[in-house]
């Protein structure tokens, strides 16, 4: 196995804290070299796949060390989910905090994907393609009712997903 590669596919292999409201932790996070796409690292275990969460950076690291792996960076890259969280519960009166959102959505289709669990994020569409467009733009404010409501049901299902992913 290569250094910094996991899993024997993917590109390099790096630290990720995901600090949420009701789950929080770090996990390894895969760049997709090439054509591949970028995963969270999941192992299989008893019929299922699963996503090592450590409490800290030097954990995941002593982990990935363990099997041969080494980290690309010795920084943790940190999402606060959080302030997603936030905005779920309250999207009428909260601001969309775009920069956020915009990660948090890539990292669950990440999560989604190391799992296998593609299927527990709803099916995206062309509702979906334009929300994502204009929040990459940093235009969320000009997000559809139809938009506004795909991307709440995207990250409502992807919170559900990593409060389950172990």
């Amino acid at each position: 196995m290569e250094s910094g590669r996991a899993d024997g596919a993917g590109g390099r292999l790096y630290a990720y804290r995901v600090r949420g409201a009701g789950r929080s932790g770090v996990v390894l996070w895969l760049g997709g070299r090439g054509d591949e796409a970028d995963r969270v690292l999941a192992l299989g275990e008893a019929g299922r796949r699963r996503v090592p969460v450590f409490v800290t950076g030097r954990q995941a690291r002593m982990f990935a060390g363990r099997r041969g792996w080494r980290l690309a960076a010795s920084e943790v890259g940190t999402l606060e989910l959080v302030r997603v969280e936030r905005w779920l519960a309250d999207p009428v009166r909260r601001r969309v905090p775009a920069g956020v959102v915009l990660e948090t959505w890539n990292f669950f289709e990440d999560l989604a994907r190391g799992l296998g669990e593609g299927r527990r994020l709803p099916r995206q569409g062309a509702v979906h393609n334009g929300a994502y467009e204009k929040l990459f733009a940093g235009e969320c404010e000009d997000w559809t009712p139809d938009e506004r409501c795909a991307v709440r049901e995207l990250l409502t299902a992807g919170v559900e997903l990593w409060e389950s992913a172990s």
